[in-house]
């Protein structure tokens, strides 16, 4: 990802920033199109909506100096150990012009109604919403901190055995870092805990607050911020993420049917495949037919779009070969299985490990290495693509 992340996908697409004009930002869809070095994909869609997820993992795992797990996290007890923070260590100029991408990222999801995958503790979206921290949120995010605190304050030891003590004057920052709190005092003592408790509490409600200017006002290029403030910390992280979870109902409420009748044993399985599979591997489905990581929020944000499940005939025999999907049309394309295990194992196999957009051209090759008897002849490739695709958008995701 280079230094500070600026050859991340992430990285690369705010160097562009510069280049968008304020117009293109408020487009109802998509705002960018992409083209992967090395992945033979023409952007529909499907490449746009596999850049947002990658700049969501980014952005999570380190390769980005944005996000910091939360202390809780760090020592693995309290709540909130799987969500992130804003780096209050992330200062330098490039730092503030990524929180600012991060806000029109943010502002993005808002307009268009496609969520992104970000798990950022509740305190970081009641700052968003414009609205103040307490100790109780403070609490959620690292429960030692008060605690901590308030044994200096209300311990009963004399003056000389609280000096005894050496405490310095520092508190450690939501990253772990001492911060020096005067420059007039250097330990606490007696006299001045009062005023280190103070000047402790004062910092940590605050230490964001930097990060949090910026990435509203990234925010504010592509929605009214100052309405944000109708809205609740957990309103506005379902407004920009949808929900964690992926309701199949939802999913199955915008599922349409080619070649093949809703209430054929292969779709039933299908479901029944799809309800056994952890909200990890919905998640991974939804990445590997429609690159992105979440549902959205409601049956309008998906905006008139289908999930279209294919059924052909042309895999031969079909226990040998993997699904495909086309991200850009929300398309997946099924062998007709035999049973519902071997559809289970060969979904389980192309979420797993087929997650790159290429035209490889895989799944049309047997297993035995043979291709598919008849996947040469000019009417497979009709049925195959029919009114979705052409070769040039052909971006699914396949593997062998």
């Amino acid at each position: 990802a280079g230094p500070d992340g600026t050859k991340s996908v992430f990285g690369q697409m705010c160097a562009k920033m510069s280049s968008f004009s304020p117009d293109s930002l408020l487009l109802p869809h998509r705002v960018w199109k992409v083209k992967f070095v090395g992945e033979s994909v023409d952007d529909c869609g499907g490449g746009y909506s596999e850049s947002i997820a990658e700049i969501c993992e980014e952005l999570q795992n380190g390769l980005t100096p944005l996000l910091i797990v939360t202390p809780n996290g760090r020592d693995e007890s309290g709540a909130n150990r799987d969500c992130y923070l804003f780096s209050p260590a992330a200062r330098a100029p490039v730092h503030t012009n990524m929180f600012r991408f991060l806000g029109v990222l943010l502002g993005i999801a808002i307009r268009t109604g496609s969520p992104l995958s970000l798990n950022l503790a509740e305190p970081v979206w009641k700052q968003l919403a414009g609205m103040s921290l307490t100790i109780a949120d403070l609490s959620e995010v690292d429960k030692d901190f008060i605690p901590g605190l308030m044994y200096i304050r209300d311990n009963e030891a004399t003056s000389e055995e609280f000096e005894a003590m050496s405490l310095p004057f520092t508190v450690p920052s939501a990253s772990g870092q001492d911060i020096q709190l005067s420059s007039k005092y250097t330990h606490i003592t007696l006299d001045n805990r009062a005023e280190y408790v103070r000047l402790a509490i004062n910092y940590r409600l605050h230490e964001f607050d930097e990060q949090v200017a910026a990435v509203r006002e990234g925010m504010a290029r592509v929605v009214p911020v100052p309405l944000l403030s109708l809205f609740t910390g957990y309103e506005l992280e379902t407004m920009v993420c949808g929900s964690p979870d992926i309701p199949l109902h939802l999913l199955k409420s915008v599922a349409t049917y080619k070649g093949i009748e809703p209430s054929a044993s292969l779709i039933q399985w299908f479901w029944e495949v799809m309800e056994s599979f952890s909200n990890t591997e919905r998640s991974l489905f939804l990445r590997f037919v429609w690159g992105r990581t979440r549902l959205p929020r409601t049956i309008a944000d998906f905006r008139g779009r289908d999930f279209v499940i294919q059924v052909l005939d042309k895999y031969n025999p079909p226990d040998h070969f993997l699904p495909e999907s086309y991200t850009c049309f929300f398309l997946l394309k099924l062998p007709r299985y035999s049973c519902k295990q071997v559809l289970e194992e060969k979904l389980k196999y192309a979420i797993h490990f087929c997650k790159s957009i290429d035209t490889d051209d895989y799944a049309r090759i047997a297993l035995t290495g043979e291709p598919a008897a008849d996947d040469s002849s000019d009417d497979s490739e009709n049925e195959d693509v029919d009114s979705f695709a052409s070769d040039s958008t052909q971006d699914y995701l396949t593997g062998h």
